[in-house]
């Protein structure tokens, strides 16, 4: 089929801006978290996170003989950043470091979600989806829990009522936040902005032709305004360190507006580290902490009231194997940050190394539920009633209880 060479395609219109958007936003939030104005920000890092190595175990007395090469320690070159004189921080992650310390910062270790095989593509859609085992890939968890948030208006002496929406960051909005509930969208540009009047022009010429797109045009030019900013160039993609901090950046923008999106989800790519770990995941986990610390900036007076949760589909095994990576494996870490969390420490019930505690006898062996995490932090900071959480969010988990504590 031949084109018009000169008229743009809608892919291509949406696509330059540099901005994916909504159709509409959410219903307004209730009073759900008393008086706050919370945001709840899940990062996906896809590929699988060696939590043995981002959070060490340095304290127990199997670490360093199952890791070999990769073991760190709390001295010399490379070492550790302490956290509670069992668990060490990758030196790649001073900014989590600091947000440990300053209390708005905690680890769950020994986690994992349901799944206990190892297929990258099976343990994402569960992760995302929500659901207790893989092929649904229609909705995501984090979409559900925005149709199950109270709605209507908040009651004084609260803040004024918000618009709520999610808000997916990437080209492509990951399977965690789709769904029936309307998304806004935005990617980091990755073409050269247009110049002159031509937005202005394409903006007229479909408000004569197709005033629905004209619409779209003109919410993603100012989408890509707000997320973009004047001092921020695209440097790389959501596998890239770079792209982590520039994708963070333009969330936090969005999200720090008072009619802005309030859930938002994003996926860092490239964790799945079997070959020559140490150089490449210090680079994506120094992208990671840039991130953590491009949100807490870029949020300004809401970060007081944010949770970041970061999870990965399951984690990496316990000995290196023969090219200086891991393999597949079950148990690994979840971060959470943020000025709401309660944060400060090492949330684990560590089940230990030894070759007879280990999942499987390769694997961290998982004690916690990441779904739990998940529940408690929609129940305590966004207000999610229970119910609904373990019927429709997390079908099949009504007997799993939300986690406590999480939320300052």
């Amino acid at each position: 089929m031949l084109c018009d060479p000169l008229t743009p395609t809608r892919r291509a219109v949406l696509g330059a801006s540099g901005a994916l958007f909504a159709w509409a936003f959410m219903p307004k939030l209730a009073s759900a978290a008393g008086t706050r104005d919370s945001r709840f920000i899940t990062i996906i890092l896809r590929g699988a996170l060696d939590g043995l190595t981002a959070v060490p175990p340095i304290g127990d007395p199997d670490y360093a003989g199952l890791r070999g090469d990769l073991a760190l320690t709390t001295q010399g070159v490379g070492a550790a950043l302490p956290l509670d004189g069992f668990f060490g921080l990758h030196p790649a992650m001073p900014q989590f470091q600091r947000l440990y310390r300053a209390g708005q910062a905690a680890v769950i270790h020994a986690s994992a979600t349901g799944y206990r095989d190892r297929s990258h593509f099976d343990g994402q859609d569960v992760l995302e989806s929500g659901f207790p085992t893989p092929g649904h890939v229609e909705t995501g968890w984090l979409n559900r829990l925005i149709t199950v948030l109270p709605s209507g208006e908040r009651v004084a002496p609260g803040p004024a009522a918000r618009p709520v929406a999610g808000l997916a960051i990437g080209a492509t909005p990951p399977l965690l936040i789709r769904g029936a509930a309307p998304v806004l969208g935005w990617a980091p540009p990755m073409l050269r902005p247009a110049t002159g009047d031509i937005a202005a022009r394409l903006t007229d010429l479909y408000g004569q032709t197709d005033p629905m797109l004209a619409g779209l045009l003109h919410q993603g030019i100012e989408t890509g305004k707000i997320a973009a900013g004047l001092d921020v160039k695209a440097k790389g993609g959501p596998g890239d360190p770079d792209g982590m901090e520039q994708m963070a950046r333009g969330a936090a923008r969005l999200l720090a507006r008072e009619d802005g999106p309030r859930v938002a989800a994003l996926a860092f790519e490239g964790w799945d580290t079997h070959a020559q770990e140490v150089d490449r995941l210090a680079k994506l986990l120094g992208g990671l902490d840039r991130a953590f610390a491009a949100f807490e900036s870029g949020l300004g007076p809401a970060w007081k009231d944010t949770a970041i949760l970061v999870a990965t589909e399951f984690g990496r095994t316990a000995r290196i194997n023969g090219t200086e990576g891991t393999d597949h494996g079950t148990g690994t870490v979840a971060f959470l940050a943020g000025g709401a969390v309660k944060g400060g420490r090492i949330i684990a019930d560590w089940p230990g190394l030894k070759e007879k505690a280990l999942f499987e006898a390769r694997d961290l062996a998982p004690t916690t539920d990441l779904r739990a995490v998940a529940k408690g932090i929609a129940v305590d900071l966004l207000g999610a009633p229970a119910g609904p959480l373990g019927e429709h969010v997390f079908p099949g988990t009504a007997l799993l209880k939300p986690m406590t504590g999480l939320i300052a």
